[in-house]
């Protein structure tokens, strides 16, 4: 069957169209996206504000038509952290809901951990042993370990790259003495979680998910994403500390020139990447190899485990 997956992120709205089976892999066979950056959109109280709201309408009603142009047969609509911590959630989706026809279910930091964990363990297999994923998104940052399909431990912590630029890089070039109490708030907060994984033992496999990874391993020299999923990516730590400083001292035209970079993501990749460097450094992780599966592919997978069969 066709599926669509539509995700309501901090950063875009993506469809993504698949032909998929149970016991099969899917196969992607359309893309629609839109910038959105929600949340960079939310106003002091929290509340997405009425442009955000327009926006974020009008962006779901063209993916619904996307949908229906590419035959799919059933769309599986999701909000991720920007939508689940809006002071106005609730008016925000009935809006969606509607002038679209669209319901977003809003998934939890656990749940987004833990999909995101199912699609890693599908990619890499049960050979790949005991996995530590760790994910950063535009809104959060999910870290999830296990040996099965279900993680022994997820969380869910709110240091997405946008939401941490937002709120703590004003400045373009940054101010390097925002860069250090970001830097410090970063690992405090992600230190707090170490000891919750650590009682597990060390895993056998850590891997990294998300646009952000998938940006910094190509500064690293990983390959580009034009060569296909199936071309092992890496990112040293080693690489990473050594980027940081040189992000931090650029302005966001100027990593936007670097290879791999977007320019819609080059102003919010400096505190991805402190997000990235903290967590291998305090989870002592000197590589990760990049998936190219994610939460959407996880929510996907999950939906193919409960069809009936044919």
């Amino acid at each position: 069957m066709r599926l669509g997956v539509l995700d309501v992120g901090s950063n875009t709205v993506h469809l993504l169209v698949v032909d998929a089976h149970p016991g099969a892999r899917p196969l992607p066979a359309h893309s629609h996206k839109a910038d959105l950056r929600l949340a960079q959109l939310l106003d002091p109280s929290g509340a997405i504000g009425p442009e955000g709201v327009d926006r974020l309408t009008a962006i779901v009603r063209e993916a619904v038509e996307a949908a229906e142009d590419k035959g799919v047969e059933e769309v599986l609509p999701f909000a991720t952290s920007a939508v689940r911590e809006a002071t106005n959630a609730d008016e925000v989706l009935a809006r969606v809901r509607d002038e679209t026809g669209v319901d977003l279910t809003v998934l939890s930091g656990e749940e987004e951990a833990k999909l995101t964990f199912l699609a890693a363990r599908r990619w890499f297999g049960w050979s790949a042993g005991k996995l530590l994923v760790l994910d950063i998104g535009g809104g959060s940052l999910e870290i999830a370990y296990g040996i099965d399909e279900e993680p022994d431990a997820a969380v869910s912590l709110p240091l997405g790259a946008g939401r941490l630029t937002a709120g703590w890089l004003p400045a373009d070039p940054p101010d390097p003495a925002d860069v250090k109490a970001l830097r410090r708030h970063v690992r405090a907060s992600i230190a707090r979680t170490v000891g919750e994984f650590a009682r597990f033992g060390a895993p056998d496999h850590i891997v990294a998910t998300s646009k952000t990874f998938k940006q910094l391993a190509r500064l690293a020299g990983a390959a580009r994403s034009a060569e296909g999923l199936y071309i092992q990516r890496e990112l040293k730590r080693k690489s990473l500390e050594d980027w940081v400083p040189r992000l931090a001292a650029m302005t966001t035209r100027e990593r936007a020139e670097l290879p791999g970079v977007s320019e819609g993501r080059a102003n919010q990749l400096l505190a991805g990447a402190l997000v990235a460097e903290g967590a291998m450094d305090l989870f002592g992780v000197e590589n990760v190899e990049i998936c190219p599966w994610a939460l959407r592919e996880g929510v996907i997978l999950r939906r193919l485990d409960h069809l009936p069969p044919s």
